[in-house]
């Protein structure tokens, strides 16, 4: 009988039967696994304290016939508590969660858990804006998945100047110069998003003086680079 242990986030999980529990994982070897926590929602499973959401557990895990796999055992290695303390966090926190889900092939490279990780370590910090960990973690996503626009020169190759104004071409990835106060994006937004995509962690944006402002404004491009690019 084959088996393995792993580390392990949940992204869902679904209420099977009278008392068992089919969940989705990912994990930083295994890519994302799917298995069924038996008898975890019985108020004395010894499952349920090792497998919680928003948090890092540690699973022993048998491969079952037909891609069913069942959970044997559960440590919690690190729970992000603060996230389900507050509304807006576990908000987020839950539509991060589904994003990567969704963004992700069965098997995604170790890196996607890393910053799924690393997200939920943010939103854990209270000191943190929510909002700021999300526009982060969004850009991260785009760049794993290689769609990083070029926030360099424009379309026609020119480098992009502090005295101008730009609108966004999206097929291209690249900004389109207009008017110096027509477009809807300065050079303050331009940095903000140079910084947003090559930060190691968000905690680089909230050190931007009117980072949330920034953000607000930079947010639904980022959306929709994520809708026309990567599988959401």
């Amino acid at each position: 009988m084959k088996q393995f242990n792993t580390e392990a986030i949940i992204l869902t999980r679904t209420n099977y039967g009278e008392a068992d529990r089919i969940m989705n994982f990912l994990t930083p070897d295994h890519g994302k696994v799917s298995a069924i926590a038996k008898g975890v929602r019985k108020s004395k499973s010894k499952l349920a304290g090792g497998i919680e959401l928003f948090s890092v557990s540690n699973l022993g895990i048998i491969v079952g016939r037909s891609n069913i796999n069942t959970i044997t055992s559960s440590r919690l290695s690190r729970h992000y508590g603060n996230i389900v303390k507050d509304l807006e966090r576990t908000t987020i926190g839950y539509e991060l969660s589904h994003l990567l889900n969704k963004a992700t092939e069965a098997a995604p490279e170790a890196a996607y858990f890393a910053l799924l990780k690393q997200a939920f370590e943010a939103l854990d910090d209270k000191e943190l804006d929510p909002h700021l960990v999300a526009l982060w973690f969004n850009m991260q996503l785009l760049k794993l998945a290689g769609r990083t626009p070029n926030l360099h020169s424009d379309v026609s190759g020119i480098k992009l100047a502090v005295s101008k104004s730009y609108a966004f071409q999206m097929e291209q990835m690249r900004f389109t110069p207009q008017g110096s106060r027509e477009g809807p994006f300065t050079a303050n937004h331009i940095k903000f998003l140079r910084l947003g995509f090559r930060a190691a962690h968000p905690r680089l944006l909230h050190r931007v003086q009117d980072g949330p402002h920034l953000a607000e404004h930079t947010q639904p491009l980022i959306q929709t680079m994520l809708a026309s690019f990567v599988r959401i």
